[in-house]
């Protein structure tokens, strides 16, 4: 026992160099861990948080979607079913033959169920029609048929299952909108498929975790460089690989901005040229429809022009909606008069009155500093709309010596400005402008009103930098 207690003493007797290698490398390899586990963690529940704001942004855009569909489908049948008796067998076939021809898309079409389970109208899937599909469930066995109906006679809403793609057959997740004609014991609704969403979603997890193994790499890698330098120098600090690290969180922070804008501008181009284009032309067909039933009964017309009328609304929306996420003047014009469009309809919405002043435009910044900056005005406005109480709200847009200078100023009810107070909105702001190398200052004061500055450099302006003042 004595001499096994000798060679494990002898085994474990380290020299002075060994003992400070030891008390140098074992905090740092536990630290190193400890970071590794908490980057780790905090990085997936963070990307998890943004791909599940982005998967819920995405579903409820294809809900709006369908929701819009319908609505112009009841439209489209409203003369016949409004006019109509319960028993009234020809307005049934006419809203059948009127709902068959109404496709869209590759996928899109609408289709109708009786209260008792039969399947009346269904264009893309006539083997479908005629019979009785009470009971029917998808591969998982969610419930189809009956659950569709069950919601038109409460009134309508959202159902999702696996269903087969009409154009290749192959099944695929599916949401519909479902609606009751009640009259007739009719569940109408219409549905979309989500396949590209689930893929963007599950392309974004695996483009995250792939960063995630990476950056795990490069912890290790780190770890492994700091213990031989610990090892053949006693160094335990290695500053130049803090600063890749910096170097490559502010990229993979761009990397996020420059998708986010990219996103916003396929977003706004889809609803621009899909959408709005459809919802005017069903505006059209409609206004031809009012001048000649006008002839006839004036009830059919007043109805036609309430329609008119809501899809002039929902036409106004959409394009609303395609210039918030990306305005068109702004690539095509530049930034001041996109600054001058978000003011105009910023005072038009709100009632607030709003002055905004520039120089001579020659559109001199490039698209990184007219996106920020256009951003940090939107993200400013948008504070003094739900925060503020102003009446007034001055804007400006200058070139300067040192760049230039957007200042949003009004007369509100202001605040302490804190860490504490500092939300994500002002966050974001100050994020996006110093990406750009440039300075954002924000003074304000309980009741004194707000001013917001930001300045970019001049190194963001394209062409000849000689001018004395930059022009925006």
């Amino acid at each position: 026992m004595s001499t096994l207690a000798q060679r494990l003493r002898d085994l474990f007797a380290f020299s002075y160099g060994q003992k400070v290698f030891l008390v140098a490398s074992l905090p740092l390899v536990l630290a190193v861990t400890l970071i590794s586990l908490v980057v780790t963690n905090q990085s997936r529940a963070l990307a998890e948080r943004e791909i599940q704001g982005l998967e819920g942004q995405l579903i409820q855009a294809k809900r709006d979607e369908l929701k819009n569909y319908l609505s112009i489908a009841r439209t489209a049948i409203v003369n016949t079913y409004g006019l109509a008796a319960p028993d009234d067998e020809a307005a049934k076939l006419k809203v059948t033959q009127d709902l068959s021809a109404m496709l869209y898309g590759q996928d899109g079409y609408f289709f109708v169920f009786d209260y008792d389970g039969n399947n009346l109208v269904a264009p893309r899937q006539t083997f479908l029609i005629g019979e009785n599909w009470s009971g029917l469930t998808d591969i998982n066995g969610v419930a189809i048929t009956d659950e569709l109906i069950r919601i038109a006679r409460e009134g309508g809403g959202y159902h999702s299952f696996d269903w087969p793609k009409p154009s290749d057959g192959a099944t695929e997740r599916m949401i519909v909108y479902v609606n009751g004609l009640q009259d007739w014991r009719w569940a109408m609704g219409t549905g979309i498929f989500i396949g590209d969403v689930l893929q963007t979603v599950a392309n974004a997890r695996a483009d995250v975790e792939a960063r995630i193994r990476q950056t795990s790499y490069y912890i290790v890698g780190i770890a492994i460089a700091a213990l031989i330098g610990v090892f053949l120098s006693g160094m335990v600090i290695n500053l130049r690989e803090r600063r890749l690290a910096d170097a490559k969180l502010k990229d993979l922070t761009q990397r996020i901005i420059d998708t986010q804008e990219e996103e916003r501008g396929r977003v706004a181009r889809e609803l621009h040229d899909g959408i709005s284009q459809m919802l005017v032309g069903v505006r059209y067909a409609l206004e031809l429809s009012r001048r000649r039933v006008g002839m006839g009964d004036a009830r059919a017309a007043d109805s036609l022009g309430k329609g008119i009328d809501g899809l002039g609304g929902a036409i106004s929306e959409v394009r609303r909606i395609s210039r918030d996420l990306r305005p068109g003047v702004l690539d095509d014009l530049g930034l001041g008069p996109a600054l001058k469009s978000l003011t105009d309809n910023f005072a038009t919405r709100t009632g607030i009155a709003v002055t905004f002043e520039t120089v001579v435009f020659r559109n001199r910044l490039d698209e990184e500093a007219r996106i920020a900056l256009y951003r940090i005005a939107q993200e400013a406005l948008t504070n003094i709309e739900r925060h503020a109480e102003a009446t007034t709200v001055d804007a400006s847009l200058k070139g300067q010596r040192n760049g230039a200078v957007l200042r949003i100023t009004d007369n509100g009810q202001g605040f302490r400005s804190t860490r504490s107070t500092r939300g994500l909105g002002l966050r974001n702001m100050q994020e996006r402008i110093e990406q750009l190398g440039g300075t954002m200052r924000i003074t304000s004061d309980r009741g004194q009103g707000t001013t917001v500055e930001a300045t970019v450099p001049l190194t963001h302006m394209l062409g000849p930098q000689k001018q004395k003042a930059l022009v925006i």
